[in-house]
């Protein structure tokens, strides 16, 4: 019974159990159906296209893959695809359907930018995102739509690439090659603002319209060949793109010294399934495409997608997942986690409040509800995708890096990276890089250009037919060496010679490309200058010379309106005037060899020294002793005779020898100065200007000179010059023969000109003329081109090149070496006088020994006379004291050796010219001062000679009283 009812349960127990699982799948299953919420988005697509197809495979493998992994999301995006059939009006069609009828929330595409476009304005005006993964053209970005999604690069992005490729290739001119349609136009600005950061010009821009046949892009291309230029960055649709290279190499353009670059739209479409018929046309050329790194994930992802496509396409066995395709995987999932965080509310469409007689569909469309958030996860979703990290900024995603690859049999080989912040690299390697210069061809592997060669081409030729550059050539009478324009009457050939025109030459040869030009005269038929140096420059305003070339000054107003190069001489406006001998019988040109301030310092230092050594020796020298005027007379003597080392006084004491020792020395050198400078004067013709200021020559009313045609003219006139009184001349020997002249006699006192003429003319006459500050700064001598002209800078740059070199020394001596061999005039004229500033030192070391010789003189005789001076009465006044002081200090010093051993009668009378004392009487003298009568004897009487030291003591007591 048991076992009975135990054998029953299993079989009601699984009919239950059964029962019960299919209830519950049942309910599981309506459970999830009613708890996820269908979002409708749209994708319009160029479904003729393969690249189209690749992306929407892209796009289903990206829903399922997505919602695989998050199954608990509630919201599912249900795609509807449109086909824009290739046409803008069919893209627009199809997304106004996709947002009227259907109501999508967002929308994938379109493929192209000339179609996003139109779709992008019907975006705006219903508030739905447009997502786009290949519309790259910068165009789009002013549009300026905020629901407007770029998930693929900007165009914009690569132009710096592309000019760091130039620019380490050292090419200088580039000519794009792009479709005449939104996608071509878009880049080009961009590029060409590139490539003249780089300093690389772009002389031509060829365009070819999408439907060009095949003559029109053959012609177009012989124009290019015509060219000097031989670097081409080719941006059009891949279908073009293969016709233009198909050309290019049956013609010959895709031989040795040509360079091609692409951008990455042909360069993905062309290598991410190689064709053997369009690479074997593409050999050489440089490309450059986004970089995505390679990943795990991404190699399993395209495995699996090569198998889900050939099972849905079994006719398409040659496809090639692409970037195009990644990109669309990555919007698509961006979306799908957008429209997750935006809600699960909110998914219809406010209808527009029209008049029911409105038939137009525009009218009626209606605004998304959803659409601003929607579009505002879109803009913080980030995510690690396929193709990198996903993040979008100002719409834009961004690319860390491009990868510039070569072709190379058949396919691309990668040879270097570029990125924003290190530029053009072998590697993606930061502590390599950083080693590395980012302009060196060395930071990319070797290039195999058109040609199969190594060999980095210039990236020009010579034309066999290029219009020429006309560059006009002033005519002019006189200064030949500048430029000479020749006419020979028989062959009727003009020939062009002269400084200005070798260094032009020499200047295009060191361009970095070739640059074809002729010379042609500014002359009226006849052969006379056809204007001034302004008209001609004017005429490069009006087109009707491409340049100029020749000895035109660089000044204010002509730059107005036209650009100049950098000058090729120096710069500066000066004058000359005659020379003459300023010093040929002059009585008083025995005072030129010194200055006045020497001559006085001189004299007051003879003086001083005079009166030291009196000091140092009148207490124990005879020599120094007598009266007063005997004493001055001796002091002074004995000083001026130093100045011939005449001097026959002993010296006693040593502070004395060695003052006068020091000053002998100064004075030997003073005197043999004096000496060699007076027979300069006297023996050599001293050559002085007879003008050295611009005011005196407008005060005096003097003629001056300019160079007929040149703006001197205008220069001299706001210095104020009169008008009658300015002469031109238009030769060196011109200017010679008016000075010759002289002023009044229809001549001229001065001349006035460029440092470049005056030094010409000076080197024909070196010995009559010099030149005389100020000068007046001007811009030297420079080449014209037309205003905002390309070639300036590089025209510069090449004058730097030359002007440093030795090449500008040869032609600088071809043109003036046989006229410069007198010495470089000196804009000042220097003084032969001996001035205070070339001795003072000398003066200073006599002074310091003079002074520290009295010092210690005065201290050794105040410790002497130490007890005389403290004995004397302390009550007594300071002019008593400084009385006393004197009287001890003009005393004989009697403890002397010089007056011990001679005889006390010799020398103690000098005979010197009668003082008589102004009052006591000299008896009364004696008895007040005995010492005296001890020290020397003297008569009172009125007809003799008073000593110095009654003199000093009389006035001090007449003083006192």
């Amino acid at each position: 019974m048991i076992m009975k009812e135990y054998s029953l349960n299993p079989v009601l127990s699984f009919f239950f159990f059964l029962s019960s699982m299919i209830l519950f799948l049942e309910m599981g299953v309506a459970q999830n159906t009613t708890s996820t919420i269908p979002v409708n988005v749209g994708v319009v697509l160029d479904l003729a296209y393969l690249d189209a197809n690749i992306a929407l495979s892209c796009i289903n493998m990206a829903l399922s893959d997505f919602y695989a992994s998050h199954g608990d999301y509630k919201t599912r995006l249900v795609l509807n695809t449109r086909d824009s059939k290739k046409d803008v009006i069919g893209a627009a069609a199809a997304a106004l359907d996709l947002i009227k009828n259907v109501e999508v929330q967002a929308i994938l595409g379109p493929n192209t930018s000339m179609q996003a476009n139109f779709v992008i304005d019907l975006g705006e005006k219903a508030q739905v995102p447009i997502i786009s993964f290949s519309a790259t053209s910068p165009s789009l970005t002013s549009i300026r739509s905020s629901y407007f999604l770029r998930a693929t690069q900007n165009d914009s992005a690569q132009v710096n690439a592309i000019s760091a490729i130039v620019q380490a290739f050292g090419w200088r001119e580039a000519v794009p090659i792009y479709i005449d349609n939104e996608y071509g136009e878009g880049i080009i600005p961009y590029l060409t603002d590139a490539l003249q950061e780089v300093d690389a010009r772009v002389p031509y821009r060829s365009v070819i319209s999408p439907s060009a046949t095949d003559d029109q892009i053959v012609e177009e291309l012989y124009k290019l060949m015509t060219m000097q230029t031989r670097v081409f960055i080719v941006h059009m649709y891949p279908s073009l793109g293969t016709r233009l290279f198909t050309k290019a190499k049956e013609i010959g353009m895709m031989s040795e010294g040509y360079v091609w670059i692409m951008t990455d739209g042909l360069s993905v479409d062309f290598l991410s399934s190689p064709n053997h018929s369009v690479t074997d046309t593409i050999q050489g050329v440089l490309g450059i495409k986004p970089y995505v790194p390679r990943t795990k994930e991404l190699e399993y992802f395209r495995a699996r997608w090569k198998r889900k496509f050939l099972r849905d396409n079994p006719d398409k066995i040659d496809a090639e997942l692409n970037i195009y395709g990644l990109l669309a995987y990555d919007a698509t999932t961006a979306l799908a986690l957008a429209v997750e965080k935006a809600g699960t509310t909110n998914f219809g469409f406010q209808k527009a409040n029209v008049s029911s007689n409105s038939s137009t569909d525009l009218a009626t469309l209606g605004i998304s509800l959803n659409g601003p958030n929607i579009l505002q996860a879109l803009l913080t979703t980030s995510f690690k995708g396929l193709t990198g990290d996903y993040l979008l900024v100002d719409g834009q995603l961004q690319s860390p890096a491009f990868q510039i690859v070569n072709v190379n049999g058949n396919g691309g080989r990668r040879i270097g990276f570029w990125t924003p912040t290190e530029g053009l690299v072998k590697t993606l390697n930061p502590r390599i890089n950083k080693r590395m210069n980012s302009t060196s061809t060395s930071r990319v592997s070797t290039v195999i250009f058109p040609g199969d060669t190594t060999a980095v081409p210039k990236g020009w030729e010579i034309p066999t037919n290029e219009k020429k550059m006309k560059i006009g050539v002033p005519v002019k009478y006189g200064f030949s060496e500048f430029v000479a324009v020749t006419k020979d009457p028989g062959s009727n050939s003009t020939t062009f010679t002269g400084f200005c025109i070798d260094v032009f030459d020499a200047v295009v040869k060191a361009l970095p490309y070739a640059l074809p030009y002729e010379y042609i005269p500014f002359a009226k038929p006849d052969g006379e200058p056809a204007g001034t140096y302004n008209d001609l420059a004017y005429q490069v305003y009006l087109k009707n010379y491409d340049a100029v070339v020749g000895d035109v000054t660089i000044v204010y107003n002509r730059s107005l309106y036209i650009d100049y190069t950098l000058p090729f001489t120096e710069s500066g406006v000066s004058m000359i005037v005659p020379i003459a001998d300023n010093n040929s019988k002059n009585a008083w040109v025995f005072m030129k060899p010194l200055t006045w301030d020497l001559w006085v310092t001189s004299f007051l230092f003879f003086v001083f020294i005079g009166f030291v050594v009196w000091v140092l020796e009148h207490r124990i020298n005879e020599d120094f002793r007598g009266s007063a005027s005997d004493q001055a007379g001796t002091s002074f003597w004995f000083s001026f005779s130093t100045m011939v080392f005449a001097q026959r006084e002993r010296m006693v004491s040593n502070l004395s020898r060695a003052v006068i020792i020091i000053w002998c020395f100064v004075v030997l050198i003073l005197t043999q100065s004096y000496t060699a400078s007076l027979t300069s004067l006297l023996t050599v013709e001293q050559l002085q200007p007879t003008v050295t200021d611009v005011r005196e020559l407008i005060k005096k009313g003097e003629y001056v000179g300019y160079q007929e045609g040149s703006f001197v003219l205008g220069l001299l006139l706001d210095l104020g010059f009169d008008k009658s009184k300015l002469m031109a001349y238009s030769s060196a020997e011109e200017c010679h023969h008016l000075f010759s002249k002289g002023s009044g006699n229809g001549g001229i006192a001065a001349a006035f000109d460029e440092l470049a003429f005056l030094k010409l003319i000076m080197s024909g006459y070196c010995s009559r003329y010099t030149m005389i500050d100020p000068k007046f700064k001007t811009g030297g001598f420079g080449f014209v081109f037309p205003k905002g002209s390309p070639l300036v800078p590089d025209i510069s740059r090449a004058i730097l090149n030359v002007t440093e070199g030795d090449e500008m020394k040869q032609i600088e001596g071809a043109w003036f070496g046989k006229k410069s061999t007198c010495p470089e005039s000196s804009s000042s004229i220097s003084s032969n006088s001996l001035s205070l500033k070339s001795f003072w030192g000398l003066f200073l070391l006599a002074g310091l020994a003079a002074l520290l010789a009295l010092i210690i003189f005065i201290v050794m005789f105040v410790y002497r006379e130490r007890n005389v001076l403290r004995s004397y009465d302390s009550t007594a006044s300071i002019w008593s004291r400084i009385e006393n002081f004197f009287r001890i200090f003009i005393q004989r010093d009697s403890t002397s050796s010089t007056f011990t051993q001679s005889d006390p009668n010799d020398r103690n009378s000098s005979s010197l010219p009668p003082m008589r004392a102004p009052s006591p009487s000299a008896d009364s003298v004696d008895a007040e001062y005995p010492a005296n009568r001890s020290s020397a004897s003297y008569d009172s009487s009125p007809n003799r000679e008073v000593p110095l030291e009654v003199v000093i003591d009389t006035v001090l007591k007449f003083n006192m009283n």
